[in-house]
């Protein structure tokens, strides 16, 4: 199969398209022939040499695929030969077959093609972890989501929309700021020219927000903790802007507040699997319902892997970045 390695840790040329041999599913695992997989910053951190993966795990990148089932341990599972999926891994993605838990397998929603699809999985497997999961958003609560035009940007702002809450987000420039608003936000903050904590403090008249998603950290966790509602919750999942954070602690254990993060590649199948089954439940039919929509901003040809993070690293993007494996990918499949 054709597949993109690292060849060593830098920047994206490093990327390379390589003959590998196709990967043998083990027990309760799927091969699924991958038509397009999504791009995600995790990709770039690995490709730099700063986040290896799990053990067991593939050495290829890509954390999320959408195809169609070839074979494998099935039983039990729902799932039969022929299907269209999507998926989440712990490595692999950038490749024309993958292996998948079927625990971490979802149908390919009705109306979406496959690039659609692919760009799913790490986005809303993320976003429910941390923003329900994790910070227990509740019916009636707020939630501010920090690059709110990143795909797990979007995805936040999308669910919590479509389940009722007031949403406020951030972004760097007035054309994301404009996607944001028409995603559905109560309001976009352009973080470059608003102060987002006043912004929000005077927004919930002085009340803040019950939830933020923070991919951020850095110098923006005492600023967080300063806009957060009492029993306020912060979910970090990403250092764009640093690990290292200076905030006043008398003001978190004051106003009951929590400050929360994780990491979900290499938590065990099980844990994956139950957030899945969540996501079907929950989130499957809000997107074949059409009240949440992908938001795919460009394709690229699987050997085009390094213009695809070339981009992903440029931040121009407003939502998905895909590859395309299979002329296939832009199919919307029978399901």
């Amino acid at each position: 199969m054709r597949a993109v390695e690292i060849s060593n840790p830098g920047g994206p040329e490093v990327l390379r398209l390589v003959e590998r041999s196709r990967p043998q599913p083990r027990a309760g695992e799927a091969l699924v022939r991958v038509h397009a997989a999504g791009i995600n910053r995790p990709d770039v951190l690995q490709r730099k040499g700063g986040y290896p993966p799990p053990p067991g795990a593939s050495d290829l990148p890509g954390l999320e695929i959408a195809g169609v089932i070839e074979e494998g341990d099935l039983a039990g599972s729902g799932f039969e030969i022929g299907d269209a999926v999507c998926g989440l891994v712990a490595g692999g993605g950038y490749a024309e077959y993958c292996a998948v838990p079927v625990g971490q397998l979802l149908p390919v929603p009705r109306g979406l093609s496959f690039a659609e699809a692919a760009g799913l999985p790490e986005t809303f497997f993320t976003v429910w972890s941390n923003v329900f999961d994790r910070a227990h958003l509740a019916p009636g609560e707020t939630l501010l989501v920090q690059g709110g035009t990143s795909g797990i940007g979007v995805a936040a702002i999308q669910l919590a929309v479509a389940l009722g809450h007031t949403v406020y987000a951030t972004a760097g420039t007035d054309e994301k700021c404009r996607a944001i608003d028409t995603l559905g936000a109560a309001r976009a903050i352009n973080y470059r020219d608003e102060d987002f904590g006043a912004v929000v403090k005077e927004a919930t008249q002085g009340r803040g927000v019950d939830v933020i998603l923070d991919m951020v950290g850095g110098g923006y966790v005492a600023r967080e903790i300063a806009c957060l509602a009492d029993d306020g919750r912060l979910v970090l999942i990403a250092l764009l802007g640093g690990a290292k954070a200076e905030i006043d602690l008398s003001a978190v254990l004051r106003r009951r507040l929590t400050i929360t993060a994780s990491t979900l590649r290499p938590r065990p199948v099980n844990f994956k699997a139950a957030i899945a089954r969540r996501l079907r439940a929950v989130v499957w039919p809000l997107i074949e319902a059409g009240r949440i929509k992908p938001m795919l901003f460009k394709t690229f040809e699987l050997g085009d892997a390094a213009a695809a993070h070339a981009l992903m690293e440029s931040g121009r993007h407003i939502g998905k970045i895909v590859l395309a494996v299979t002329n296939e990918a832009a199919a919307h499949p029978r399901v």
